[in-house]
């Protein structure tokens, strides 16, 4: 009886040793049969290792939890599970690449997110769309002859071009990888979701460039569209090049190639699309002409005779 004293009472010494030095300490009281009766159990919130048991408790809680289907809305709502802080680290982390930082690691985390890319194609297709309507509304300014009428046709090939580009191309590009997968063991490529997110977040950078077209100087326009498609190809090529490393070397160089064609293809497609010198109706009418053909010989007509 004295022993069992003697242990409760270094038990509860060192439970009020533990509290003193951790005040943020909770304690828990339990009614399982095989906690010996007045034993104290403490549990730490931060830190410790004394809640991990509630840690795997809540593991298990989440596990049995079921996962929502494809159809409803819950399913989706993960996908756009971010705030403003976690989307512009990511646009920043776009905007500048560094060789060896790759966008999935170093900002995605595993937790990618289709919110960023939704909106950067939307919003790069109507800047698009509207910038190329100004640069005639600005020639029009310059030249009085031009005549403008509205084109509501570009917001609609703005939009089909920039939504085909940022989800076809990752999708052939996660296939394309995942193919390499089977034949080559040590490469792990990312997910589907991924790739379209580090892709979105990539052209988040032409929204300024397009902006910046608007300028009527062409060797400008053209250092803008060169620089903003640089830095946004150097992050596609640093983010895949941890995956295709593993590869061989003529396919990495073939795949990577690929990627940064595709990329300016798209560029210099909506430069020449949408900022293209179009053909301008004037307002000045047409003069007819009436000289004659130098082919065309004149006959001369005999002189009539003279009556009374």
């Amino acid at each position: 009886m004295a022993a069992a004293d003697e242990l409760a009472f270094h038990e509860f010494e060192e439970a009020t040793n533990l509290l003193s030095e951790t005040p943020d300490v909770t304690t828990i009281s339990r009614s399982d049969p095989r906690t010996p009766e007045g034993q104290v159990a403490v549990a730490v919130g931060s830190g410790g290792g004394y809640g991990a048991e509630d840690e795997v408790e809540s593991d298990k809680t989440a596990e049995q939890q079921p996962q929502p289907g494809f159809w409803t809305f819950s399913y989706y709502q993960s996908f756009f599970d971010v705030d403003t802080s976690q989307v512009l680290d990511r646009i920043k982390g776009s905007l500048l690449p560094r060789p060896g930082h790759s966008f999935v690691r170093h900002h995605l985390r595993n937790r990618p997110d289709l919110y960023g890319p939704f909106w950067i194609c939307a919003t790069l297709a109507f800047v698009l769309a509207v910038t190329g309507n100004l640069t005639v509304v600005l020639a029009q300014r310059r030249d009085s002859s031009i005549h403008y009428s509205p084109q509501f046709h570009k917001v609609t090939v703005a939009g089909i071009t920039i939504y085909c580009y940022a989800w076809l191309v990752p999708l052939a590009l996660w296939a394309f990888l995942q193919w390499r997968k089977g034949v080559r063991e040590r490469m792990g490529p990312y997910t589907f979701l991924e790739t379209v997110c580090f892709y979105g977040y990539s052209l988040f950078i032409f929204i300024p460039t397009v902006v910046l077209w608007l300028i009527p100087v062409p060797w400008l326009q053209w250092l803008f569209g060169a620089l903003a498609l640089a830095l946004s190809a150097a992050g596609l090529v640093f983010t895949l090049w941890p995956i295709v490393r593993e590869d061989t070397r003529l396919v990495a160089s073939m795949l990577l190639s690929a990627v940064v064609l595709l990329h300016a293809l798209l560029a210099m497609g909506c430069k020449f699309y949408f900022f293209q010198p179009l053909p301008l109706e004037h307002m000045a009418p047409a003069h007819q002409d009436t000289s004659l053909h130098p082919n065309v010989v004149l006959t001369p007509t005999p002189p009539r005779p003279m009556t009374s």
